[in-house]
């Protein structure tokens, strides 16, 4: 059976490093519509540069453009034992259109990440990040920007354009707007579990795997809850 797990929350939730670990450790496919987004804005191409500027104001990337993303992504051989998607969908309508790509194979598994929204604006004011791979630099502070490297690249540091106050709070009144819905979507599935965020990484970590299993093993039966 096809591992196919959808990692949804708010910005600064921590899915990507969760999906990313998650995906290390099983051997799957981590297919980030957000690294695919900063490859095309690092390359300066038309859609790359269309992206940037609708990221650098807070607001989400069109549907049509992200759904076309996915869909050459899931059309590659790799993904033949399953995947994990990070930061897609973001909207009902992108949640429908998985649905009628995924016809066919295994069920979806949902985890939500839920953290409260004021320890997310308080993550994202002090995120760092890769200029070169795009990873989060777990425990950098943002003073030693410049003086630390990428772990993951040996890159250099930085802070997002999009980290600050003002954007974040506009980012995450976009994600109540427009993600959160998604939530109600998909949580009368029975492979639907959502995660207590607010922990320490390693214990989320844990949650996200009891969670990933209850829902696999619970198939069509229904049920769902906070995993801790």
């Amino acid at each position: 059976m096809g591992l196919h797990l959808i990692v949804l929350g708010p910005p600064g939730a921590g899915k990507g490093t969760q999906a990313e670990r998650f995906a290390r450790e099983r051997g799957l496919p981590k297919i980030s519509t957000g690294d695919m987004l900063r490859e095309a804005v690092k390359a300066q191409t038309e859609i790359g540069l269309r992206a940037k500027a609708i990221m650098d104001r807070g607001d989400l990337v069109s549907d049509e453009v992200i759904i076309d993303i996915v869909k050459e992504r899931l059309d590659r051989a790799d993904v033949r034992k399953g995947f994990i998607l990070d930061g897609f969908p973001r909207t009902v309508a992108q949640a429908e259109a998985l649905d009628r790509l995924m016809e066919g194979r295994d069920p979806l598994v949902v985890i939500d990440i839920v953290v409260p929204e004021t320890e997310l604006v308080r993550r994202l004011t002090s995120r760092v990040v890769c200029n070169d791979c795009g990873r989060n630099a777990e425990g950098v502070d943002p003073n030693d920007i410049g003086i630390v490297a990428c772990r993951f690249c040996g890159g250099q540091l930085k802070q997002r354009s999009d980290d600050n106050e003002t954007v974040i709070l506009e980012r995450l009144m976009v994600y109540h707007r427009d993600t959160q819905p998604l939530v109600e979507y998909y949580r009368p599935r029975s492979t639907f579990r959502a995660v207590d965020g607010s922990q320490p990484p390693h214990r989320v970590a844990a949650a996200l795997n009891a969670a990933i299993e209850s829902a696999r093993q619970a198939g069509g039966a229904g049920g769902s809850g906070v995993v801790r």
